[in-house]
């Protein structure tokens, strides 16, 4: 044993600690609460349901949300031709004030219809709908097709993961 240098008593505890004495507060963390929004498909099968699933939310299917819903509505479709043709429509609906009163259209998210990188006619239409409404891409996600929503959303998603507070 050295000498000159303190020592205190060994103590061993054996069972539950009392709680610690307060200190001072920890600070607050900014934490982005989840958004609730009404996941609108443009047509059948542009993956309302699975959004709905891994980001949150309400699954309007292609009906316009209730009265007891979220008001906030992102519109949905595929990257193909056909589910690309039924987005302007849709969103010149809320231009007009056709849609229910106090729906807000908060966006179009576009769900990728196949893997790999879209032809360049699908392409210049999305870059037509994004002159109009903000945009949120989903990258083809293979374990989605399998029905596995386990895990977080892909990264390529994060700005509507990000809008939704679900997280990437």
């Amino acid at each position: 044993m050295r000498t000159g240098m303190r020592q205190g008593p060994e103590i061993w505890i054996r069972g539950p600690v009392g709680a610690p004495e307060p200190g001072p507060p920890e600070p607050a963390r900014a934490r982005a609460a989840a958004r609730r929004f009404s996941w609108v498909g443009t047509h059948g099968g542009a993956g309302v349901t699975t959004l709905a699933a891994v980001h949150g939310g309400h699954d309007s299917g292609r009906s316009w949300p209730g009265p007891g819903d979220p008001r906030a509505v992102l519109l949905v479709a595929r990257t193909h031709a056909s589910g690309l043709d039924t987005v302007v429509p849709a969103v010149q609906a809320f231009r007009r004030g056709e849609v229910p009163h106090g729906l807000g259209l908060e966006g179009v998210v576009l769900v990728a219809d196949a893997p790999g990188r879209l032809p360049r006619p699908l392409s210049r239409r999305i870059r037509h709908i994004e002159s109009l409404i903000d945009v949120y891409r989903v990258p083809w996600v293979p374990e989605w097709r399998l029905g596995d929503l386990r895990g977080r959303p892909p990264r390529e998603a994060g700005p509507l993961a990000r809008l939704t507070g679900s997280g990437v």
